[in-house]
């Protein structure tokens, strides 16, 4: 993506499904697309199961297979090759509207207008963008029987007295800690987020799986 973003500049926004590394089973995001966040790049996850909603890039993932047939490919090089020039004729040369080319027509596929290159990203990346986003959230867990909850595959302790209750998880921005409330909304613990921090997220280690 870095080599990307230093071609096409940032985006404004990436549509993604909810996959590995994308998204995932649980109801916080990945460290992924924390670093994205981080970068300014609004993240709009799919609904799960709705690949609709990402229709152009289907239709788009279709219209390089039939053209590419990568079951002829004598290897991953020739797919690639194969590949970036069906790319280069589907956006600069294939008629789109009016006669002319998706890039004529579009003229700011070039470039987003938002630079980015690898050096600048520590200026580019503000920690604020993934507190405040995460604030946003609202996670449900249930109690196990020794008091202990999960966030980002990590053990958190609540209480042995809440075990088999579903509590509530929020992120308070102003001290990076877990707000773990009951379904009235009366707060019962506060812990630390150690698994959120501006150096775990550009390690992408926040889940700790590999």
């Amino acid at each position: 993506m870095r080599c990307a973003f230093s071609r096409w500049g940032l985006p404004g926004n990436m549509r993604v499904d909810n996959g590995s590394p994308w998204g995932s089973k649980g109801d916080f995001p990945t460290e992924l697309g924390f670093w994205l966040i981080g970068l300014g790049v609004d993240m709009i996850w799919n609904t799960p199961s709705r690949p609709q909603e990402n229709g152009v890039v289907e239709r788009s993932q279709g219209t390089g297979n039939r053209w590419c047939e990568p079951g002829t490919c004598q290897s991953p090089t020739e797919l690639q090759a194969r590949l970036e020039a069906m790319d280069r004729l589907h956006r600069e040369v294939y008629p789109y509207r009016e006669r002319l080319s998706r890039l004529a027509y579009y003229p700011g596929l070039v470039h987003s207008g938002r630079p980015y290159s690898e050096p600048s990203e520590p200026d580019l990346w503000v920690w604020n963008r993934v507190t405040t986003h995460l604030s946003g959230y609202v996670g449900v867990r249930r109690v196990n029987k020794n008091g202990y909850v999960s966030i980002y595959n990590r053990a958190y302790y609540v209480g042995e007295r809440f075990q088999g209750q579903d509590l509530y998880v929020t992120f308070d921005p102003e001290t990076n800690e877990w707000v773990f409330s009951d379904a009235s909304g009366r707060e019962l613990r506060h812990k630390p987020a150690r698994e959120v921090t501006p150096e775990r997220v550009m390690a992408l280690d926040v889940t700790g799986r590999p």
